[in-house]
């Protein structure tokens, strides 16, 4: 009886959440973990996919598919999708050009701070290691089309990408520059990298600038398979 009284409700049940069958409803599947509109706010595993640049989404989207990056929901999750599906994808999220919410509280001491700090803005030329804001924009905020910016994600996650470049358990396309960066940093100083980052806050212009505005004379910066615009910006 009961079944046949559920069974009766099912056309109006229908009828109140009807399939749109569009590119938002069908995404409904990312924003379950990366957030309403993709802005991860509140979660410290999954990052803010909103506004990335769309090559660097798109990239990473590949890279789940095809095995450099593991993580096994994402990869059920794209691993039957073409090429161009992830391209719709990530310029779907790279269009959403919504507000980041204030950093978190840093829980530094001054010299790790002043560590971080350094490591970010300037680099070390004694261990070849280029600066983040060499790579990810002076504002670090990302370089179009395939460089994400480095502020407004959490410390947490941070920590774990750079750890998993570290390790060798997350690769990019060859040559894999970040895992060149990650392997030649200390556990100590990828731990103050990452909480340094996520405490600063964004600037007024938080879309990611073009290439062409990186420093010329970053001859420290290493050559990217994923960001070829990189190597040209270095000229």
């Amino acid at each position: 009886m009961l079944a046949l009284l559920l069974l009766a409700q099912l056309p109006a049940l229908a009828q109140q959440a009807p399939f749109e069958d569009t590119l938002a409803q069908r995404l409904l599947a990312c924003t379950g973990c990366h957030g309403k509109d993709g802005r991860a706010v509140g979660n410290v595993y999954f990052p803010r996919i909103a506004g990335k640049p769309a090559g660097y989404l798109y990239n990473q989207l590949r890279n789940f598919r095809d095995g450099r990056r593991s993580y096994h929901l994402m990869t059920g999750m794209v691993r039957l999708l073409s090429d161009d599906y992830l391209r719709e994808i990530a310029q779907h999220f790279s269009a959403l050009d919504l507000p980041y919410p204030a950093p978190a509280a840093a829980d530094l001491s001054a010299r790790a701070a002043a560590t971080a700090q350094a490591l970010v803005e300037r680099g070390d030329a004694r261990r070849q290691l280029p600066a983040c804001s060499s790579c990810h924009g002076t504002a670090l905020t990302g370089v179009s089309p395939h460089v994400p910016g480095l502020l407004g994600l959490p410390r947490d996650y941070l920590n774990a990408q750079l750890g998993a470049w570290k390790s060798g358990q997350r690769h990019a396309a060859g040559p894999d520059c970040m895992a060149q960066v990650a392997r030649a940093l200390t556990v100590e100083e990828v731990a103050a990298v990452s909480a340094w980052l996520a405490a600063q806050p964004l600037p007024a212009d938080t879309h990611a600038v073009a290439a062409s505005s990186l420093p010329r004379s970053a001859s420290t910066r290493p050559a990217c398979g994923s960001a070829p615009e990189l190597a040209g910006a270095a000229q």
